[in-house]
């Protein structure tokens, strides 16, 4: 029997929940000027695809696919493109969504040819939180030898490259997670201290970490009432960087929280990624990183048709690390 592919996409009818998606058959288009054709191998999610779906961060318009991240083989290239060839393992990150599919077509500056020890589902898990945690640990603040921060969720998928990716630039990080499982993961990644549990009291637990001190830099993706916690949790003239609000939306923080000298700060690596040169940037030494090892676990893998089952168990956080799309092989005769 001849093997060959069944291609499907994923449409968001409107924002909502996951009953919006729709999945329908894909015909692959052809590339223009300056563009390639990939065949996605591994399609990554991130808690970005949550507000994309929900319409936190409205799509332009619907139906929509959404999707940041993936990586396959360049299948065909577009006049123009020189850089790029059919048969290359490729990766990308970043705007616009559109990766919730088998094929697509994608500016090819927005591609970036992946190194033999790199494989396609570490770079569809890993690429865009690796360029989080270089946005993050280099350019938004300066953390290296002797820096102490604070990352919550260290057992998820950003989490682990936050703490695997501090820990190579020599700083301590204190992690938090919520259940004794997720600290036995966080702990293998490098991370020196954990604070366990939900109820946990994470500015008391902070504060006697560093005797009383507090820590130099808190990184944020809860959201919810937790900003405000990780401030305190933060020495003074340090700071506290929130990334996400998985957790739901962060109430007004008084400006009396900034006392004595913190900062706060509320980057985005969707606008860091909308300049070319920054994009490809940070993804080599993302790709970098990779290659030393600073990855994300594969924490579940879904077929590309069982995006909504994917999306429930993202958002009620029943997954430790990545959560994994695969395009779907069908055999026939």
């Amino acid at each position: 029997m001849e093997k060959t592919m069944t291609d499907h996409i994923i449409l968001l009818s409107a924002p909502g929940d996951v009953t919006h998606f729709q999945v329908q058959e894909q015909r692959p288009d052809s590339p223009g000027q300056g563009e390639v054709l990939i065949r996605h191998q591994a399609v990554g999610t991130n808690f970005l695809d949550i507000y994309h779906r929900k319409g936190i961060y409205p799509l332009p318009s619907y139906p929509a696919v959404i999707g940041i991240e993936a990586a396959g083989i360049v299948e065909a290239v577009g006049t123009g493109v020189v850089d790029l060839q059919q048969g290359d393992r490729v990766a990308y990150a970043g705007p616009p969504a559109g990766a919730y599919c088998s094929t697509r077509v994608i500016a090819a500056e927005r591609v970036i040819r992946l190194p033999d020890a790199v494989s396609a589902r570490t770079a569809a898990s890993s690429l865009l939180k690796a360029m989080t945690a270089y946005m993050l640990l280099s350019k938004t603040c300066d953390v290296g030898d002797g820096s102490v921060i604070l990352v919550h969720a260290a057992a998820g998928g950003l989490g682990s490259i936050l703490v695997r990716w501090a820990k190579s630039l020599n700083a301590t990080v204190i992690g938090t997670v919520s259940t004794p499982e997720k600290a036995g993961l966080a702990k293998s990644y490098g991370a020196d201290h954990l604070i366990v549990g939900r109820s946990a009291d994470i500015v008391a637990e902070v504060k006697r970490l560093t005797d009383g001190q507090g820590v130099d830099v808190a990184i944020d993706g809860i959201g919810g009432d937790m900003l405000v916690k990780s401030l305190r949790a933060v020495r003074p003239f340090g700071m506290a960087i929130t990334i996400g609000q998985a957790a739901g939306p962060i109430p007004p923080v008084p400006v009396e929280e900034l006392r004595p000298g913190k900062s706060l700060s509320h980057p985005s690596i969707m606008a860091w990624c909308a300049d070319t040169g920054r994009y490809r940037a940070a993804a080599h030494a993302a790709i970098r990183a990779m290659e030393a090892g600073i990855v994300s676990q594969i924490g579940a893998q879904y077929s590309l048709k069982e995006a909504a089952k994917a999306h429930a168990d993202m958002e009620a956080g029943r997954i430790a690390g990545s959560i994994l799309l695969i395009p779907e092989m069908k055999r026939q005769g």
